[in-house]
């Protein structure tokens, strides 16, 4: 289950990026379009501390997934 959030995620961060990019090329604003960059960059982090092994090898969503501390 942890995998389809993770997934679904990463699916919207880069639909923000897209989107951020057309509404940019579109209308010539700045604000609102790195807003939605910011937030993606957000969402990737969080997805990346989820994925990134720690010093012991397993990532804290295997660790959730096996239901251990």
């Amino acid at each position: 289950m942890t995998d389809i959030v993770l997934s679904i995620v990463m699916l919207t961060a880069f639909a923000l990026i897209a989107g951020a990019y057309m509404f940019w090329r579109r209308t010539g604003e700045v604000k609102q379009p790195a807003l939605m960059v910011v937030l993606a960059i957000i969402a990737i982090g969080n997805v990346l501390i989820w994925t990134v092994p720690t010093a012991d090898g397993s990532s804290p969503a295997e660790k959730v997934e096996a239901g251990t501390e």
